[in-house]
C-alpha cells in the first residue's frame, strides 16, 4: 500500500518536537497534510507547533511520554479526537545512552529500549489498526544504521535498533500478505545533524550515563571519550530536512528501506559478508572508505 498523495490526510508524528520528526511534520505539511505531532518536551512543543500554526498547517501537539502504551494511546486518542483519522504513522521517537555494555544501568537499559523500541512496538499496535480504518496509509518506522550494524559502546540503542528492524521487516511481511490497505518503511539514517547526542536531559529521574544513582560517567571513561566523537558526528551529519525528503519519497513509492547514507552501504554488506565468511565484525565511527 502507498500513500501517494498527501494533501487532506492526517499524519502523526512521535518526536516531533525537534530534528527528523519536525522536517517530516514540514515536509508533509508543504503538501497539505494536517499533523498530530508528539513529544516529552512540552515546551519545544509548544513552541514547535506555534511556528506551522503560524504557517498555516493544521497541526495539534500531544505531550506525552511514548515508552508507555498510555502514552501512545493519548496521541492516537487526540489524533482521532481532532481530525478522525489517521493516514500516517511515524514512529520517530529516539533518545542515546553511551558505555561499557556490562556497565550500562538497568534503568538505562530501560529506558532507551521503551523510547526506541517499546513506542515504535506500541505505535505498531495501535496506530495500525486505525490506518486500516481510515481508508489505508503508511506507517514509518525510524530505526539506525545501528540497526544493521553494531557500533561498540552503544548496545541499548543497537539492541533498540536492530528490535525496530525486526519488527518492520516482519510487519511488511505480514502487511503484503494479509492484502492489507496498510504498507510500512523503514528509516535507518547515519550521522543526522539533530540533537540526539544530548538525549541525557531526558533520561527519567535524573540518572546518568551507566548509573541510576545520578553519577555522571567518568570524564576519561572509554563511554565519555566515545560520546565526544559521536557527538561531532552527529554535528555534523546530514540535514534533518534531506532525510525528510527520503522519507517522502519512500512513501509514496512504497519503498521499505530508507537509507540516508548510500556510502555507509559497503559496512552492512562487509558485516554481511563477514558473518557468511566466519570473520570477526569490525566498525568504525566515521563513514567508510
Amino acid at each position: 500500500m502507498t500513500l501517494a498523495e498527501f494533501a487532506g490526510k492526517v499524519g502523526v508524528i512521535t518526536g516531533g518536537a525537534g530534528g527528523i520528526g519536525l522536517a517530516l511534520a514540514r515536509r508533509f505539511a508543504a503538501e497539505g497534510m494536517s499533523l498530530v505531532l508528539a513529544d516529552i518536551d512540552a515546551g519545544l512543543l509548544e513552541l514547535s507547533v506555534a511556528g506551522l500554526v503560524s504557517e498555516g498547517v493544521e497541526v495539534i501537539g500531544v505531550p506525552a511520554d511514548v515508552s508507555s502504551r498510555d502514552g501512545v494511546q493519548t496521541i492516537a486518542d487526540a489524533a482521532m479526537e481532532r481530525f478522525g483519522a489517521i493516514h500516517l504513522a511515524c514512529n520517530n521517537a529516539g533518545v542515546a545512552t553511551g558505555g561499557l555494555s556490562w556497565e550500562v544501568s538497568d534503568a538505562d537499559w530501560e529506558w532507551v529500549l521503551g523510547v526506541d523500541l517499546w513506542s515504535v512496538i506500541y505505535g505498531v499496535s495501535i496506530f495500525t489498526p486505525l490506518i486500516a480504518a481510515s481508508g489505508g496509509g503508511h506507517v514509518v518506522n525510524t530505526a539506525s544504521m545501528a540497526g544493521l550494524t553494531s557500533p561498540p559502546f552503544m548496545a541499548p540503542y543497537n539492541v533498540a535498533k536492530h528490535g525496530v528492524v525486526a519488527l518492520s521487516e516482519s510487519m511488511y511481511h505480514e502487511l503484503e500478505m494479509t492484502g492489507s490497505n496498510v504498507g510500512v518503511s523503514l528509516l535507518c539514517p547515519g550521522w543526522v545533524k539533530t540533537r540526539i547526542h544530548e538525549s541525557d536531559r531526558y533520561r527519567p529521574n535524573g540518572s546518568l550515563n551507566g548509573s541510576s544513582n545520578g553519577e555522571a560517567e567518568a570524564a576519561d571513561s572509554p563511554g565519555a571519550s566515545v560520546s565526544g566523537v559521536v557527538a561531532g558526528l552527529v554535528e555534523a551529519g546530514i540535514s534533518p530536512e534531506s532525510v525528510a525528503d527520503l522519507v517522502a519519497d519512500a512513501v509514496k513509492v512504497g519503498r521499505f528501506y530508507i537509507l540516508t547514507h548510500p556510502d555507509w552501504n559497503s559496512m552492512v554488506m562487509h558485516n554481511t559478508r563477514s558473518m557468511l565468511e566466519g570473520e570477526n565484525p569490525k566498525f568504525s565511527f566515521g563513514a567508510p572508505s
